[in-house]
Parts: C-alpha cells; structure tokens; sequence
C-alpha cells in the first residue's frame, strides 16, 4: 500500500509536490489537509453532449456545485487551475460511472481518455475548512486525520436536462458558539459552497442516524454539539446516477483534485 503524505505546511508541502506524490502513486488516499492553503476542487468529467447541461446544472445549484474549472473537450489540462495538472492522473481515487452505475475505482484514467471528454472542478469545503481552523474552530475530522461525514438529503436540486436529484450536504459538529461563527466565515467563501444550508434537527432534511454517513466517516457527535450542514460536492454523483450518461468519470469523495489557486483568492469581504 502506498505511504500517504507527511502532515504539510506551507513551504514543505505545496499544491505541485501533493499532485506530484499523487501521480507517481505515493498517496491514494483522502486529500483533507494537504497542500495548505490552497484549493481543493470535486471533478465530475462528461461527454460533449451532455456539457452544456451540467454547466446549467452547476449554474442552477451554485451551493453544492461552485463550477471554478472547465476544460476545453479532449483537453486533460485545466492551465487557469495550475500550469501542471493533468485531470488524468493528479486524483488520488477516481469513480468511473457507466449509464449511471459505478463500475470502477481507479487511481489513473488515462486509458479512459477520449477526445470529446469536457473536465468540470468544483469548489470545495476544504477552503473554507482552513478559514475555520484558521480562526480556532476546531474540526474534530481533521484533528483524527478522518474524511468528513456526508449525508444524502431529502432537498431537492434544481433539475437541468438529465440532471436532477437530491442535495448531499457534509456535517461538521460544533459548539453552538462555534457555529454562529462557522456561519460568518463561511459566507464569504460562495465559490466553495458557501454559509451552511442547514442546522440542527437533522431528520428535517432527510437524515436519520448522523453516526451512519453516506460517504466519509462517523462525525462522533458530543453531547454538547449541534450538526452544521453545508452543500456538498458529491451531490453531482447523485444527479449522474439520474442522467443514466453513458460513461462519467468522478473523484472519490474526499480525493480531490489539489489546485495552485490560493484559498485566500476565493474570500469575498
């Protein structure tokens, strides 16, 4: 199995030498704390033909789809992102879906490559993580080097062409303090799905038991918590499976595409 990276910092460990550890298959697995201080992005790559309405898609639901990255067809490069990367080989985990059924998990997919694949990045809770601890709120899944608990709802997200479906949110446990202040700062990240959607009483939303999250890990609430819900990435995973496309490539969650734009450049004042 490969060795994951070394806990980073600023200097040691920037956004290039992560996404080069991760092609040269030195880190398989999530990307929560790597390369501080910059952004991370969810990767949903489609067919030409059904482009124009997943941007549509992303358009209409800008909470849990920020769209800061598109390429152009057949292009595995996305230069705005950082000069280097290369979507075929710089994810950890990637998910290969087939008529909207998962059929693969691979670490490479540049024999999956075709010309007329467009590349989507969007924005991540990760940025908006590093405001947070930034500011002595504490995440208790960073703190056990865990991936974030995420959750299926019962929200419905606005329908374009194919793609339609329910909202994936990720949940945070807080302090009540520590979540009116998560709302402030989080607001001034819209590009990485932005102030919670929702807080507390999570069986509103369609989640009933916070223990057994759809993806990531346990949260292990505290008596003194409150769940705090933001707008996921993943929900576009939720809306392939609707539009059934013949072949769409995804990240694993929590293996996210590492990208050389700093998480400062997204805070709007």
């Amino acid at each position: 199995m490969a060795e994951p990276l070394t806990e980073p910092t600023a200097n040691a460990n920037s956004a290039r030498d992560a996404r080069r550890a991760i092609r040269a298959g030195r880190h398989r697995g999530h990307t929560a704390g790597l390369a501080h201080g910059y952004v991370q992005g969810n990767l949903c790559i489609l067919p030409l033909e059904y482009a124009t309405e997943f941007a549509a898609y992303c358009q209409r639901n800008p909470k849990p789809c920020p769209l800061i990255g598109m390429s152009a067809p057949g292009d595995p490069r996305l230069p705005a992102l950082a000069q280097d990367l290369d979507i075929r080989t710089d994810v950890p985990c990637y998910r290969v879906f087939r008529d909207g059924k998962l059929d693969a998990e691979p670490t490479d997919i540049r024999d999956l490559w075709r010309d007329d694949l467009v590349s989507f990045v969007l924005g991540c809770s990760f940025s908006f993580e590093q405001a947070l601890m930034a500011d002595g709120v504490a995440l208790r899944h960073v703190e056990r080097g865990e991936n974030v608990a995420m959750y299926k709802t019962n929200i419905e997200t606005v329908p374009a062409g194919h793609f339609s479906g329910k909202l994936v949110v990720s949940m945070r446990p807080l302090v009540p303090a520590q979540a009116i202040r998560a709302v402030q700062i989080t607001s001034r990240f819209p590009n990485v799905h932005g102030a919670p959607v929702h807080i507390g009483l999570p069986e509103l939303i369609g989640i009933e038991d916070l223990e057994a999250p759809f993806a990531g890990d346990a949260p292990h609430m505290r008596e003194d918590e409150i769940p705090v819900f933001w707008a996921c990435g993943v929900t576009p995973q939720i809306a392939i499976e609707q539009a059934r496309p013949a072949l769409c490539i995804t990240h694993k969650p929590g293996a996210m595409v590492i990208t050389d734009v700093l998480n400062t450049s997204l805070a709007v004042l």
